[in-house]
């Protein structure tokens, strides 16, 4: 029996959504039979998420013990963390003032699509201050945060429940086996689970496929074309020198996360792949303190990908109403982008609360949003695989700045799939 591996499962469900969606465009049945396809998958991702970081991040920290060492992981990381997404932010600036996509362009010409829930998810998101962010860590009860995913309260309480453990020696222990056992079984589930993922893949490109046209793409090809651009440059440019400057190399992280990136890709979603990431990024050498640490707090606030595609929106959007941005008011574009991305990704949407939460500082209509939200889940493919891609990076890079990477752990990995 022929043994497909599940990278090429994963293409052949992405291949076989696009047709199915291609061939029945517009019908409504392509999502009542294939969206549950897809919720389902994306429940069971969700599902696993919480009790994956909770148990590999108190064994992780209960491992170390050390509170003083953590402290300097976190500082390190979120210092690490805003230079990237600065970087991202600069990126996208200068290739949408370099390339200008939004001039030329008739208005006309576009198809508007409703976008009444991202701005009042967004108005939520605006009455709340950076020091609400900061509160918000702290959780008045970690069942409510467990249960709504809310990440950073999780991490935190994780960190200081690990701080405990090892506080206590010997009588923590059987704790710590606990979550030992608990992190082992769930990593067998999230393999059981991913056996689904083609199906799961095939649902959501599917119903994606079938609810857009190539008519509402054309007067769009250069933003796209743009945006996917910018995230290959990068990539390989700004990731791949972070990555060689450390002594690693982009490309090998690409090749070892290959069925994760083209997941994410697929899915427009980094939590599919975040306890198969997790779990590779250990076994590529990563300790698993820092991975545990890293991984889950990138996800509120290393999002290189949405912070770059961001900038290129707002200055398209800028651009199509032939508005010229001054170079003021692009820095406080960058800062406003900077402060509004920071500990928001379990908000729906993210990356178009963001842009409305910031367009409005420096006189850009929002209503500019609604032009673009038509193809903004194929622009989300790609800055989901760069936001999943920067995060990875960022623990190898904690990894060696802590010297604490396992070379050897690493090569006999790669060895291994090599044969």
């Amino acid at each position: 029996m022929i043994k497909i591996p599940l990278a090429y499962q994963i293409l052949i469900g992405l291949v076989l959504g696009i047709i199915v969606g291609a061939i029945f465009y517009g019908n409504p049945a392509v999502e009542t039979y294939l969206q549950p396809l897809g919720t389902i998958f994306l429940n069971m991702i969700r599902m696993i998420v919480v009790p994956i970081i909770i148990s590999t991040l108190i064994v992780g920290v209960a491992g170390t013990g050390d509170l003083k060492q953590l402290g300097k992981l976190g500082a390190k990381t979120m210092i690490y963390f805003q230079v990237v997404s600065l970087v991202a932010i600069v990126v996208g600036l200068a290739a949408a003032n370099i390339f200008q996509p939004g001039k030329g362009i008739d208005m006309s010409s576009l198809a508007k699509t409703e976008i009444n829930e991202y701005v009042e998810t967004s108005e939520s998101v605006q009455n709340e201050g950076i020091m609400d962010v900061i509160v918000g860590i702290v959780p008045s009860n970690i069942i409510q945060s467990m249960a709504e995913g809310d990440m950073l309260p999780v991490i935190f309480f994780s960190v200081l429940f690990g701080l405990g453990v090892a506080a206590i020696g010997e009588r923590g222990k059987p704790v710590l086996a606990f979550f030992q056992g608990t992190a082992d079984a769930m990593f067998w589930v999230t393999n059981f689970i991913m056996k689904f993922a083609p199906v799961g893949v095939f649902g959501l490109i599917g119903v994606s496929v079938s609810k857009f046209g190539l008519e509402s793409l054309i007067p769009l090809g250069k933003l796209m074309l743009l945006v996917y651009g910018a995230m290959i440059f990068f990539v390989l440019v700004v990731l791949g020198t972070i990555a060689k400057v450390v002594g690693s190399s982009i490309i090998n992280i690409i090749k070892v996360l290959k069925e994760e990136l083209l997941l994410a890709y697929s899915t427009s979603s980094s939590e599919t792949v975040l306890p198969k990431l997790m779990e590779k990024l250990e076994k590529t050498g990563c300790p698993k303190d820092i991975v545990s640490f890293v991984i889950p707090t990138g996800y509120s606030f290393n999002l290189d990908g949405s912070t770059l595609y961001q900038a290129i929106a707002a200055i398209f959007i800028a651009q199509l109403y032939g508005i010229d941005l001054s170079i003021i008011e692009q820095v406080t574009l960058v800062l406003v982008l900077m402060i509004t991305s920071n500990g928001i990704a379990g908000v729906p949407g993210v990356s178009f609360v963001v842009l409305l939460a910031t367009l409005g500082t420096v006189g850009i209509p929002l209503e500019g949003l609604a032009f673009i939200a038509g193809v903004d889940r194929l622009l989300d493919m790609g800055r989901t695989v760069v936001n999943v891609l920067g995060n990875a990076l960022a623990a190898v890079v904690m990894s060696k700045s802590s010297g604490r990477f396992e070379v050897n752990k690493r090569d006999a990995y790669l060895a291994a799939l090599r044969k």
